[in-house]
């Protein structure tokens, strides 16, 4: 895909959606934070499921640590790896109580340090918390950049150095949205929609499709 076909996709893409969101409930950054945290191998669906009960009672780093793993646990076992989950919640409070008076950190150094908190999880904060141009590839985006020939790569850092290179400055900042909900509704790894895709003329797949050298999804 040229500069002008990119262009073109995310003129697109914006078209459609001019003010994308994440499709996780929160109303803080730390909200956020947990609503992400919590989110890992789980649907968005099943973490607002408990949150919106949890940040009723506890949407503080204060609070969740005065609950406890045993008092959190109600609101997230449904959520798979939920142990796992709680236990790096409460580790992830504490830091924030003891080194950062109670917030969240801005730099990606530091919301790294946080447990179960990684690159992708950092980048998530950064773009939609604090308004940075970041890219937190995950499986969609990271299936939407290879099957598309938007931004091919081998890794999922590999894809997100690509796409902050290729993505036109002026859609950075929503990219990481329109590409998540692009993957999750149209751009699916079983069946696409591909006869529901906005910018199907300049993919890849559907030129490869249509010759007969690729059959099934990335």
């Amino acid at each position: 895909m040229n500069a002008e076909q990119r262009y073109t996709f995310f003129a697109q893409l914006q078209a459609n959606n001019p003010q994308p969101s994440t499709e996780l409930e929160y109303t803080s950054p730390f909200e956020l934070l947990v609503a992400v945290l919590l989110s890992a191998q789980a649907t968005d669906i099943s973490v607002n499921k408990g949150t919106r009960r949890l940040f009723l009672i506890a949407n503080t780093p204060a609070a969740i640590v005065h609950l406890g793993e045993e008092g959190v646990r109600p609101y997230i076992q449904h959520i798979g790896l939920y142990r796992t989950k709680g236990k790096h919640l409460q580790e992830t409070c504490r830091i924030l109580l003891d080194q950062h008076q109670g917030k969240v950190p801005r730099t990606r150094e530091a919301l790294e340090a946080l447990p179960g908190v990684g690159r992708k999880t950092a980048n998530v904060i950064l773009n939609t918390a604090f308004g940075e141009a970041t890219i937190a590839v995950d499986t969609h985006i990271f299936r939407v950049s290879n099957r598309t020939g938007l931004a091919p790569g081998k890794d999922v850092l590999a894809v997100e150095k690509s796409l902050m290179k290729r993505i036109p400055k002026e859609f950075i900042q929503d990219a990481h949205h329109w590409l998540i909900l692009h993957g999750r509704y149209i751009c699916k790894a079983r069946n696409p929609a591909c006869d529901q895709c906005i910018v199907e003329p300049l993919c890849s797949y559907r030129f490869k499709t249509h010759t007969g050298r690729i059959r099934g999804a990335i």
